[in-house]
């Protein structure tokens, strides 16, 4: 955030469309980093990797990739604030909508409305998930490990 050699004075999330043009889709997040689209396309979940404001922000896709009612999905700040280790950082969904995150505490899974609904504590760090192989694996990143866990269902795309 402070390097010198950085030429924006703010952080963003970016859509290079197929000709090649990169607009601006928002700056509403001081740390934006993991992102991911719902099933429909209709949602866009962006992660703010921020130790002072820890969260998840949903915004609405319009037809023309435009995005809209920007809001808060999910806040661990508090959690961070408290100790849980990690921050907002990676990010896979399932094929049912279900957002598969990193952050405080470690792997989060947090249903289409926000709803949390577990949280697997890897007692470290968690940096990053995506679902592999027949689509049914999730792989995890957490300090210096690589965790696998077979899943029912499958990951968005599979």
């Amino acid at each position: 955030m402070d390097d010198p050699a950085k030429e924006l004075d703010f952080q963003g999330v970016y859509l290079l469309t197929a000709a090649g043009k990169l607009h601006l889709m928002t700056r509403e997040m001081s740390r934006s980093n993991g992102i991911g689209l719902s099933p429909d396309e209709r949602t866009l979940y962006v992660e703010n990797s921020d130790p002072e404001r820890a969260l998840w922000m949903a915004f609405d896709v319009a037809d023309d990739g435009t995005l809209s009612k920007g809001r808060v999905f999910q806040d661990l700040t508090e959690a961070f604030q408290q100790g849980k280790k990690g921050l907002p950082d990676g990010m896979a969904i399932d094929a049912d909508g279900r957002i598969y995150a990193t952050g405080p505490g470690g792997l989060l899974i947090f249903t289409p409305d926000g709803t949390h609904i577990a949280t697997l504590d890897t007692q470290h760090e968690t940096g990053n998930c995506t679902f592999g192989g027949d689509g049914t694996q999730l792989y995890i990143t957490a300090h210096k490990y690589l965790l696998r866990i077979p899943l029912k269902i499958k990951g968005l795309g599979f």
